[in-house]
């Protein structure tokens, strides 16, 4: 099983050459396989920065990707017409740098057919990666319950009468994926649930709940679709990241762990949980007492949304601190969230991207050795 003290995400920003050609793609000024040299050749510079920085675990940095949940709607029928709102949409808060940015539900969102797989949706991505690095590849998937936002009972029911119908659908589809990439000898795998967090804030509440399930119903039946995803894979690490939203250096709710900790903390099966800590917007670490003592916490303490600098002597401080409640030896240390959810990407430099990883790195060697 995995034991490495520095980890991450998932996605790092996509080199400027890479966000010009996916739109010369769309308006066919080249092939897509003049496209895919590109996006082969960001993905040969994601995993050379990570092992430049030291770090044991890599990802491939969701290069392929339009946004971290996109390739389920691009794999799979069903879905309908949408656009990268489809994964932006939100009321957003940011610093003074950014500000903040309300993006409207697309009217038009949601299933609209029975789903049905095209295409893998991240073997392409494991498999390219496989052949240009020896260290631990991390694979990414989206939580299916996530994907309640494109359910609507306006638009979808014909489909899928209830949102359990079609959650139901969606998390077979991941769990034919993780049994694939476990096939193709993939080691590590993350679910990426950042809805379960957004039900601290009663407005984004509302929403879930309006989709037909009550909090109770969320931390129930959405980890049983979770654990289902997971299956049975011995050699395969699961890792279940929580965070409050991250996009273009924003975000969209605040509050502590300690409502879902007990219920999400136990309940999961991934062994590995990516908790977001780089601010006091995430409360304190006392809901880490609610951590199995078969699971670690990895602590992402330092952010993607701003440059600010960390140092190695303040995140020694704070994973010191969160030992009171966690034994060291059950902690790690991350990136908060990824750097470039989707293709728009957080508001700092590939220059501070590469400091903040390799930090993450020198403080799990000044921590653990």
């Amino acid at each position: 099983m995995i034991s490495a003290h520095a980890d991450v995400v998932g996605s790092l920003l996509r080199p400027p050459e890479l966000l010009e050609a996916r739109k010369r793609l769309e308006s066919g000024e080249i092939s897509p396989a003049g496209f895919k040299w590109i996006e082969d050749r960001a993905v040969d510079e994601a995993i050379a920065l990570q092992e430049r920085v030291g770090l044991e675990i890599v990802t491939d940095g969701e290069m392929r990707r339009e946004s971290f949940q996109s390739q389920m709607v691009e794999a799979t029928e069903g879905f309908g017409e949408h656009d990268i709102d489809a994964y932006l949409w939100g009321e957003w808060h940011g610093d003074e740098t950014v500000g903040d940015k309300t993006t409207g539900r697309p009217a038009s969102l949601g299933v609209v057919g029975k789903l049905r797989r095209r295409r893998h949706l991240s073997v392409e991505e494991f498999v390219y990666a496989r052949a240009r690095t020896s260290k631990t590849i991390k694979v990414t998937l989206p939580s299916p319950s996530l994907y309640a936002s494109f359910w609507s009972p306006d638009i979808s029911a014909e489909a899928y009468p209830t949102l359990d119908d079609f959650l139901e659908d969606v998390a077979e589809i991941l769990r034919e994926e993780v049994e694939e990439l476990a096939r193709l000898g993939a080691t590590y795998i993350q679910l990426d649930a950042p809805h379960y967090p957004l039900l601290l804030d009663p407005e984004t509440r509302e929403f879930y709940e309006q989709r037909g399930w009550d909090l109770d119903r969320w931390l129930v039946r959405g980890i049983e679709l979770d654990n289902h995803v997971m299956g049975d894979h011995p050699g395969v690490t699961f890792a279940f990241h929580l965070c409050r939203g991250n996009q273009g250096s924003r975000w969209l709710v605040s509050g502590s762990y300690e409502p879902l900790a007990r219920r999400i903390f136990g309940g999961i099966k991934a062994s590995r949980l990516m908790l977001e800590y780089d601010d006091e917007r995430s409360g304190t670490f006392e809901p880490l007492i609610y951590v199995p003592e078969d699971k670690v916490a990895v602590l992402g303490l330092v952010t993607t949304k701003t440059p600010r600098r960390e140092t190695s002597e303040e995140l020694e401080f704070r994973i010191r601190e969160a030992s009171r409640f966690v034994p060291l030896e059950r902690l790690a240390i991350s990136p908060q969230c990824g750097f470039s959810t989707s293709v728009l990407g957080n508001a700092i430099t590939l220059e501070d991207e590469e400091y903040k990883l390799r930090t993450i790195v020198e403080t799990a060697e000044r921590v653990w050795g």
